[in-house]
C-alpha cells in the first residue's frame, strides 16, 4: 500500500508539472506597453506577429516554459495579434477577444486611451443591426448582409434615409465592418456629435466568387488569378446591384435617388467600390476606396466607360492608402490613370501598413463627407 502510495504521488508531481501555470496574456500597462504571454515548453521558437508592426516580434522563453514580450508603448487603438510557434500559427488560449476571418483567425487587444475613439462604445444614442439571410440566385450559395440603422430610425414614420454600401476585404466576412472596423460605434459618435449625416449602412458578403478563398495545393492565393479575381468582382457587383440593393430598398426606408447612395471599401472592397461605383454612375454618387487591391494595371478595361462626364455625376471620388501599406504604388498608378482621365478625385495618404487601424479612420474621414 505504501508503495502505492509513493507512485501515485510521484505520478501526481509529475502531472502537475505538465499542467500550464496561470498566466494573463495580454496584460496592458497604464502607460499603453502590452505584454504577451504564451505557454509551450517544447517550442524552439516563438514570435509574435502584432497588427501595425512590420516584422514578428521574437519571445523569451522561462524556466516554466512560458513566453513572453513586452511591446513598446501602442498608441490606443484595437490590436489584432498572434502567435507563431516554430513556424505554426497558433492563437492566444488566455484571450477570448477573436478577429473573425475566414482564412486565418486571430485575436484583439484593446489598447485605451485617456478619452474615447470614436470607434469605441460610448453612453450616447446608439442604432441598431440587423443581419439578414437569403439565396443567391447569381451564385448559387445562402448568404448574409448586415445593416446598421442610426438612432432613432423609426421604419413607420416618412422619413427616408441615404445609404452607404460598406464592403471588406479579402479573407473577411460580412461581420467585419462591425466585429473589427467597429462602423457602428463610428457612425454613432459622427452622428452624435453633428459631424456625419443619419445613414444606413449595408455591409454584404464581398465574394461573387467564393472558390477564391480555396487555397491551391502549392500554398498560393487564389486571389492572384487574374480570370478569377474579374468573376469574383463581376459576379458580385450582380449580388449588390441585383439582390442586396432591391431588398434593403424593400424593407428599409431608404432614399433610393443616386444621389443618397454611396459605396466604399476596403482592400478587395476598395477595388469593388471603384468597380461598381464608377461604372454604374447611374446608381452612385459617391465613392470611396480605402487601400483597393486587386485591379490589376489595366485600368482602361476596368473602367472602359469613364470620361471627364463622370465628374458631373460624381459628388465624391474619395482614394485613401497608407504610405507603408504594400498597395501605396498600385494606388498611386490608378490616381495617376484618373487625373490623366481629367477624373477629380481627392487623394489620401496617411502613415500606416495594411491594417484596420488606418481603415477605420478612414471611414472617420469618409463619412462626415457624403450626403452633404
Amino acid at each position: 500500500m505504501k508503495t502505492l502510495l509513493i507512485i501515485a504521488m510521484a505520478a501526481s508531481a509529475g502531472f502537475a508539472q505538465q499542467r500550464p501555470p496561470v498566466l494573463q496574456s495580454p496584460e496592458i500597462t497604464s502607460d499603453g506597453h502590452v505584454t504577451f504571454r504564451y505557454f509551450d515548453p517544447d517550442a524552439q521558437k516563438v514570435v509574435l506577429n502584432l497588427e501595425g508592426q512590420a516584422k514578428p516580434l521574437p519571445m523569451q522563453k522561462d524556466q516554466q516554459g512560458v513566453w513572453s514580450v513586452t511591446s513598446g508603448v501602442l498608441a490606443p487603438e484595437l490590436y489584432g495579434y498572434s502567435f507563431e510557434a516554430d513556424g505554426m500559427h497558433r492563437l492566444d488560449p488566455h484571450n477570448t477577444q477573436i478577429k473573425p476571418n475566414l482564412l486565418g483567425l486571430s485575436n484583439l487587444v484593446h489598447v485605451p486611451g485617456t478619452s474615447p475613439m470614436r470607434w469605441e462604445q460610448q453612453d450616447i444614442p446608439h442604432g441598431a443591426i440587423q443581419h439578414h439571410f437569403y439565396k443567391s440566385s447569381v451564385v448559387g450559395d445562402n448568404r448574409d448582409y448586415y445593416v446598421y440603422t442610426p438612432p432613432g430610425y423609426d421604419p413607420g414614420a416618412s422619413t427616408r434615409y441615404p445609404v452607404l454600401y460598406l464592403l471588406h476585404g479579402y479573407s473577411d466576412d460580412a461581420s467585419a465592418w462591425t466585429a473589427v472596423g467597429k462602423a457602428n460605434f463610428i457612425l454613432d459618435s459622427l452622428i452624435d456629435e453633428g459631424k456625419a449625416k443619419p445613414m444606413i449602412l449595408v455591409m454584404p458578403l464581398g465574394y461573387g466568387a467564393p472558390q477564391i478563398l480555396q487555397r491551391t495545393p502549392g500554398g498560393g492565393s487564389p486571389f492572384n488569378s487574374t480570370s478569377l479575381r474579374e468573376e469574383n468582382f463581376t459576379k458580385f457587383q450582380q449580388t449588390l446591384l441585383d439582390e442586396v440593393l432591391p431588398q434593403v430598398e424593400k424593407a428599409y426606408k431608404v432614399d433610393s435617388s443616386r444621389n443618397a447612395r454611396a459605396v466604399a471599401g476596403l482592400s478587395m472592397g476598395g477595388a469593388e467600390s471603384l468597380l461598381t461605383g464608377l461604372n454604374h454612375l447611374d446608381r452612385f454618387s459617391w465613392v470611396g476606396s480605402f487601400s483597393a487591391g486587386g485591379l490589376g494595371a489595366d485600368f482602361a478595361a476596368a473602367f472602359p466607360q469613364l470620361t471627364p462626364a463622370a465628374n458631373e455625376q460624381l459628388h465624391l471620388l474619395w482614394i485613401a492608402c497608407g504610405t507603408e501599406d504594400h498597395l501605396i504604388t498600385a494606388n498611386r498608378n490608378l490616381i495617376t490613370w484618373l487625373k490623366g482621365k481629367d477624373i477629380h478625385l481627392t487623394q489620401i495618404e496617411t502613415p500606416g501598413m495594411h491594417t484596420w487601424m488606418v481603415w477605420r479612420r478612414d471611414l472617420i474621414e469618409f463619412a462626415p463627407l457624403l450626403f452633404r
